[in-house]
């Protein structure tokens, strides 16, 4: 799976990348996910549970990623998310259509200073 690099489309890849960028560093549970990539943008960037938990059930269903549920205390389960080896293919894909977006960004912005 390649991500598509149109602009009608950077939102749902900036989501999916800092998402997959989160992963691959071990299982997290969502809301996990969330405050590390609040924490680690120094707040620039924030889910909220109607923005989130649709994006992994989204990722998961395409097989990105894979959801597992594990039992914490008496009453509460939660379900822990991992990155697939598809889904470290498709985190690398990712990283060079950004570096590639940007590459052609910047190079816009630098002729428009001249």
């Amino acid at each position: 799976m390649k991500p598509d690099f149109g602009v009608s489309t950077l939102t749902k890849n900036c989501n999916e990348t800092l998402i997959l960028a989160v992963l691959a560093h071990g299982r997290k549970h969502g809301y996990q996910i969330a405050l590390e990539i609040e924490e680690k943008s120094t707040g620039l960037f924030k889910f909220n549970h109607g923005t989130l938990y649709p994006i992994l059930h989204k990722m998961e269903k395409e097989k990105i990623i894979k959801g597992a549920w594990k039992q914490e205390g008496p009453k509460r389960r939660r379900k822990y998310y991992t990155l697939t080896p598809a889904g470290k293919k498709y985190l690398a894909a990712q990283e060079l259509g950004w570096r590639h977006f940007y590459t052609h960004l910047f190079r816009i912005l630098e002729e428009g200073e001249s």
